[in-house]
This record gives structure tokens, C-alpha cells and sequence, in this order.
């Protein structure tokens, strides 16, 4: 699994992290996790294929944002438990 973080300039409010997670859904596809924060600047997108990044970062330019910078981190999928061990 893979952790996509995106430094985002012009994020101003919910609406914006809205059009922001919406684009990256376009292009990621329904499988990945989205969040975006204004308040931080920045995405997260969590997906098991590796990310086409010119794809993500065209996305949030279309909607009027400006990517300062990506990372890419791999990550472990976590499983839910009820139960503690």
C-alpha cells in the first residue's frame, strides 16, 4: 500500500479540501482513501497500485490549487479488531 501526501497551496476552507479529495478521487479511482485538510495544506491519498503522479497533481491544478510538493511513503494496510490483544 502506498501514502501520498501533497502539500497544497490556496486551500481556504471545507469547500476547498471538498474539490481537492473529489479531483484526486477522479483520477485515483473509488478504491483509494482521500482526506484533505486546509487547515494543514495538504492531501493524503492511500491506495494499493502506485500512484500516477502527474495524473494527481493535474487534478488539483484543474481545480484552481497549486501542489508545492509530494511524497510517497509506503504503508502498511491495518486490520480492524474489537478485540484487544
Amino acid at each position: 500500500m502506498n501514502k501520498v501526501i501533497l502539500k497544497i497551496d490556496g486551500m481556504m476552507c471545507g469547500m476547498c479540501e471538498a474539490h481537492v479529495a473529489d479531483a484526486i478521487r477522479r483520477v485515483c479511482g473509488k478504491k483509494a482513501k482521500v482526506s484533505a485538510s486546509h487547515t494543514q495544506g495538504t492531501a493524503e491519498i492511500l491506495l494499493e497500485e502506485q500512484p500516477d503522479l502527474a495524473r494527481i497533481k493535474s487534478a488539483v491544478k484543474e481545480t484552481g490549487y497549486k501542489v508545492l510538493d509530494v511524497r510517497v511513503e509506503p504503508c502498511e494496510k491495518r486490520r480492524f479488531s474489537l478485540f484487544k490483544h
